[in-house]
């Protein structure tokens, strides 16, 4: 015979409150036993609290609730592992920015002697023919889109027999920064001209002189980087209209580790002077 408890007891077994599990109840996650027709009062079974326990071990790790709810509709062991081992890397690559976050907050906090003189050269760069994709792109997205334009101009290089001549890059217009949405072009240079395919089409990216840093982890947090440049133009340059442009000399493509990715972030400068 089964044993039944009240909603209140089940919410003392297994310290989910009763509105959680009304909510529950409602979307299916977890449903009473029993429902009285005539009160609509909920009761649940003892065989019912370890799922709830479960439920609770899951929205501790910032689990969505239509997500838990796939879990444990799963059919078998190895589709439920499969869920739950792919929000643990999601919860991984959380910790991984909040480290990073963490660090660069130190960072500016205590700077170091190191930190005082950034190294920063001045470079003049000729143009290129390349493969590019140029799209308006809102910079919530800017990292995922990234990666998809790199994935996409690397097979079509590759695809079209041509050869990769320097590290990709990007160009970014004003409203990128300013309005954390505008123009931006991902390229990637090679040795001759790319035939049109998708969103891939040639360009020449202009030659120009550049105040140049280099940024150690992924594009997306260079904030520092930016900063340190823009300071050292306005004492040693002249700046000038142009688009920001970026290099990405060690990226997703050469290592999953992403604290050894490598970013030049490239002002557009007039130099003076030696």
């Amino acid at each position: 015979m089964a044993l039944f408890l009240s909603i209140g007891d089940f919410s003392r077994a297994t310290h989910l409150t009763v509105k959680t599990l009304r909510h529950y109840h409602e979307l299916g996650l977890l449903e009473p036993a029993d429902v009285d027709p005539a009160t609509g009062y909920r009761r649940y079974s003892v065989g019912q609290i370890p799922a709830a326990q479960v439920i609770r071990r899951f929205r501790e790790l910032g689990m969505p609730l239509e997500e838990i709810r796939t879990v444990m509709a799963a059919p078998d062991l190895g589709t439920r592992n499969r869920h739950i081992a792919a929000h643990l890397s999601r919860l991984e690559e959380e910790l991984g920015r909040t480290q990073r976050a963490v660090a660069s907050l130190r960072a500016l906090l205590t700077p170091s002697d190191a930190d005082a003189v950034a190294d920063i050269s001045l470079r003049e760069v000729p143009g290129a023919s390349a493969a590019a994709i140029t799209e308006t792109v809102d910079m919530r997205d800017g990292a995922a889109w990234m990666q998809g334009a790199l994935g996409e101009l690397y097979a079509t290089v590759a695809g079209q027999g041509l050869a990769q001549t320097g590290p990709a890059g990007g160009l970014f217009s004003e409203p990128v920064f300013t309005e954390h949405y505008g123009e931006s072009t991902i390229f990637v240079p090679c040795d001759g001209p790319v035939r049109p395919m998708g969103r891939v089409r040639p360009i020449s990216v202009p030659a120009a002189e550049l105040a140049v840093i280099e940024h150690a982890g992924p594009p997306i947090e260079s904030d520092r980087a930016y900063g340190a440049l823009a300071a050292y133009v306005s004492r040693h340059a002249l700046a000038v209209q142009g688009q920001i442009r970026e290099y990405y000399l060690v990226g997703q493509r050469d290592t999953a580790e992403v604290a050894r990715w490598r970013t030049e972030v490239c002002w557009p400068v007039f130099r003076v002077g030696s």
